[in-house]
């Protein structure tokens, strides 16, 4: 039985189409009083269609009839007594199926009700067509941009991208473009992890080669070193503000960049003993910041893959943040000493946990294996450098600060290498 919501609106409502639909045999499920619970009353009552007389029409109707279509689309039929030329056309635009004026009669009652149903039934075909044109067009742009996302990382031509998505939609059993969207996303959290990462490492970065400026090492080299890292942060801050969702991540970006902020006049001109400690506590607080940022980055993405380039990242840091400890330990003196080296030791110890755990995991590439192994090796460099600047001062004291120097940083070279590696791996893009 074909089952129906009534609903009058305004004064002067007299037609008796309750009593008419229940003679015809249809259901008069409710009877509403105005518009302001239509949408809650086809909702709770899901009627088959919604009929109902108006005096004059008004915005209330086509709101209400709007919110219908847009929430619980059904055939809708309204008599009127208003003639108003632009009210029947936003009368259409806005769901309403029958829109009648001035032509109320109980023998129409049947044919006027099929004629909404089928106008409903033939504009819920043209919304399929369209929302069907619309996700294969979609589609087509996902694609060519999941193509391009392979074709940087992989190094593979146009038709062998495709040939990898097609192939992964067969395996998972998805279309070509939830597959191209899947690693579009995968990608796009990859980078953003990626690149809060880096602002982790180059927050440890800055104090050692400002430790390294100070102590007179390679001034030129160091400053330059220098200069190129608060260009790097500047530049990874202006991206992920374009990237990232700011309802999502805007308030742990904001400060991240109020902290840089704060640290970055600090770097300025030539270093100082005194401003040392200020300057590190600053670039602790940005490590913070972009520690949870980038945990927050990894976390929504919910991708596996973006843990092993969370800790590859995180790599990065401790390696910087292990050498700026031990210019520390060597700078300074007494309790300030003493907890450099105790942050040294962790350092140490986090490192190695992390650098275990990188190789004892499945991994895609051969090109990973061999980073990690350079990595090894540069680590091991970086340590017997750390121990050689404890020695008693010499005159090859300068020689040994730049030796770990230079350790330092072919470390974290390898491990920039190696995050690279494991953003563009296919690990990481197919999830």
């Amino acid at each position: 039985m074909t089952s129906a919501l009534v609903f009058r609106s305004g004064p002067h409502t007299t037609l008796p189409l309750a009593l008419d639909l229940q003679a015809m045999g249809i259901e008069v499920l409710a009877q509403e009083d105005g518009c302001s619970k239509l949408v809650q009353g086809v909702v709770r009552h899901a009627p088959d269609l919604v009929i109902g007389e108006v005096s004059a029409s008004a915005d209330a109707l086509f709101k209400a009839t709007q919110a219908l279509a847009d929430t619980a689309p059904c055939p809708v039929i309204v008599f009127t007594t208003d003639s108003d030329a632009g009210h029947i056309e936003r009368a259409m635009a806005a769901g309403i199926h029958a829109y009648v004026v001035n032509g109320y009669g109980a023998q129409r009652l049947r044919p006027l009700i099929h004629l909404a149903q089928a106008r409903f039934r033939r504009e819920q075909a043209l919304q399929e067509q369209l929302r069907d044109v619309s996700q294969r067009f979609e589609d087509r742009k996902a694609v060519e941009r999941a193509k391009g996302i392979l074709m940087r990382a992989r190094q593979v031509s146009d038709d062998d991208a495709f040939q990898i998505l097609r192939t992964a939609s067969m395996h998972s059993n998805q279309r070509l473009g939830q597959v191209s969207q899947h690693i579009i996303q995968s990608a796009h959290f990859a980078e953003g992890v990626n690149r809060a990462g880096q602002l982790r490492m180059l927050s440890q970065r800055l104090v050692k080669l400002y430790l390294l400026r100070l102590a007179e090492v390679q001034t030129r080299q160091q400053q330059a070193l220098l200069d190129d890292s608060i260009l790097r942060i500047d530049a990874n801050i202006a991206l992920l503000g374009k990237t990232l969702s700011a309802p999502t991540f805007g308030d742990l970006l904001a400060q991240v960049e109020g902290t840089w902020q704060r640290l970055k006049p600090s770097l300025k001109g030539k270093p100082a003993a005194a401003q040392v400690l200020p300057v590190d506590e600053l670039a602790e607080r940005l490590l913070h910041d972009a520690d949870r940022l980038t945990a927050s980055l990894e976390s929504a993405g919910s991708a596996p893959p973006l843990k092993l380039l969370n800790i590859a990242g995180r790599q990065r840091m401790l390696s910087q943040r292990f050498a700026k400890c031990a210019l520390m330990e060597l700078l300074e003196s007494g309790a300030r000493a003493r907890g450099s080296d105790a942050v040294m030791v962790g350092a140490q110890r986090e490192f190695e946990s992390g650098l275990a755990l990188l190789n004892s995991l499945p991994l895609s590439t051969p090109e990973i294996r061999r980073t990690l192994d350079t990595a090894a090796l540069e680590w091991d460099k970086v340590l017997a450098g750390a121990a050689h600047i404890q020695r008693p001062a010499g005159r090859d004291r300068l020689l040994r600060l730049e030796g770990l120097a230079a350790a330092s940083e072919s470390l974290l070279e390898a491990f920039e290498q190696l995050s690279a590696e494991y953003e563009r791996s296919m690990q990481m893009l197919m999830g």
